[in-house]
């Protein structure tokens, strides 16, 4: 995207109004609602709704639509974030390369402070959260050190609002 482009797009992005967040909102809580019903939601024609998520899907503000799986239901009892530790900088392509590779790893973050990655894990039960940090995180070459924090529960958890 060139430099103009992306300033038009941020333009955009600023020009969100209420009805826009309401949109936002509402595809937030059911993302297959229909656009019929968001319109008489809103009193506007649904032409309107279809123009209004062009705009954010153009716009970047909308960026795709997923459907949310409860990880516990499918028998992934232990959620942790592990930090990590590189023994180089310049190791973190490598060892993100791995990580990505690692279907345990759900969330991947390359931060400042303590840790130079932060990676958050979902397993089915604690020995298989011992034998990934042992046999696959802790036996990349390139990491110096993990620290594990197991999750008790998750008390929020939401997307961010418009």
């Amino acid at each position: 995207m060139n430099q103009q482009n992306t300033q038009e797009n941020e333009l955009l992005r600023q020009r969100i109004d209420n009805l826009d967040k309401q949109i936002l909102v509402a595809l937030q809580q059911d993302a297959r609602v229909a656009y019929a019903e968001l319109a008489k939601r809103f009193a506007v024609s649904p032409a309107t709704i279809h123009v209004r998520v062009e705009k954010l899907k153009a716009t970047g503000v909308i960026c795709g639509t997923q459907v949310m799986l409860d990880p516990r239901a499918l028998g992934y009892q232990v959620c942790c974030f592990i930090g990590i530790n590189l023994k180089a900088a310049g190791d973190y392509p490598a060892v993100l390369a791995q990580l990505e590779a690692l279907p345990e790893v759900t969330e991947a973050y390359y931060t400042t402070g303590h840790y130079s990655i932060f990676i958050k894990i979902r397993c089915r039960n604690i020995d298989d959260l011992h034998r990934l940090l042992v046999d696959q995180i802790q036996a990349i070459k390139q990491i110096q050190s993990t620290e594990t924090l197991l999750s008790l529960s998750q008390p929020i958890g939401r997307q961010i609002q418009p």
